[in-house]
């Protein structure tokens, strides 16, 4: 089964090497012939064709990947904290309505997020990207799930010691809870890299990989450039998956510390 899923990458690494005739090839072979690097060389061409900097479309995708990752896991955090570990009244129907919203994918609040965003005044900017992306409901799920089955004497102890309710956060429940927030982390990157908004409207606001879509829809004469954007845009997410992929394994094995 693992090798079947690994075919599909395979298949984007062989076609980022093949020559433009390989590329044209019916029916289309799956290994590569005749490996070359030029598609790399053309589509870093093309970058430099452009009036926007190749590094300004990186410095972008990093810039609003590392916020938008570090708010949502700040206010995942606490919001699950509260919901977790207080007692208040409509905790209850507030952890229904966030796994209600698990249920809505971006199609069908595309239309109130944008009037919402363009009465706020903030389309064509980071803001019409980072704000909505922080909400994100299913952050404080897995949050709120690896939370409670904490131990409450563990947290009273710490009260007990003077340590108020961020301190007992972050240096008492974020740590026990640390595989669900470094596979937010992965889950993170890898939306964010390769995520392209149609509220950035002006060159040097958009992203990496609407760059690269830019380039994608250049047809046949852009073909093997095209090809090598689908491996340039996979290195940063599959590279991050390695590095954690123990932490998501034990984010999908377990379910917390038990008392």
């Amino acid at each position: 089964m693992g090798a079947f899923m690994f075919l599909p990458l395979l298949y984007v690494v062989m076609n980022a090497f093949k020559p433009l005739e390989e590329l044209l090839l019916f029916p289309p072979r799956f290994f590569v012939s005749h490996p070359t690097t030029q598609n790399f060389s053309d589509l870093f061409s093309l970058m430099n064709e452009t009036w926007v900097p190749f590094s300004r479309y990186v410095a972008n995708t990093v810039f609003i990947t590392l916020v938008t990752m570090l708010c949502h896991i700040a206010f995942a955090s606490m919001a699950a904290y509260a919901l977790a570990k207080h007692t208040f009244f409509g905790s209850r129907f507030l952890f229904k309505i966030v796994v209600l919203a698990l249920m809505f994918n971006g199609a069908v609040t595309a239309v109130p997020n944008y009037l919402l965003l363009a009465d706020l005044h903030w389309i064509d900017t980071f803001l019409s990207v980072i704000v909505p992306a922080i909400q994100a409901p299913l952050g404080l799920y897995l949050m709120k799930q690896f939370m409670e089955p904490i131990p409450d004497s563990i947290l009273e102890s710490a009260r007990m010691d003077g340590a108020g309710e961020f301190r007992v956060l972050w240096s008492i429940v974020m740590p026990q809870v640390k595989p669900a927030w470094l596979t937010l982390i992965i889950l993170q990157i890898q939306s964010l890299w390769g995520m392209s908004s149609n509220y950035l409207i002006s060159e040097e606001n958009k992203t990496l990989a609407m760059a690269m879509q830019q380039i994608v829809s250049g047809g046949i004469a852009r073909m093997g450039a095209a090809s090598a954007v689908g491996l340039v845009m996979m290195i940063v997410p599959i590279v991050t998956f390695i590095l954690s992929q123990s932490q998501v394994i034990e984010t999908m094995s377990t379910s917390g510390m038990k008392e």
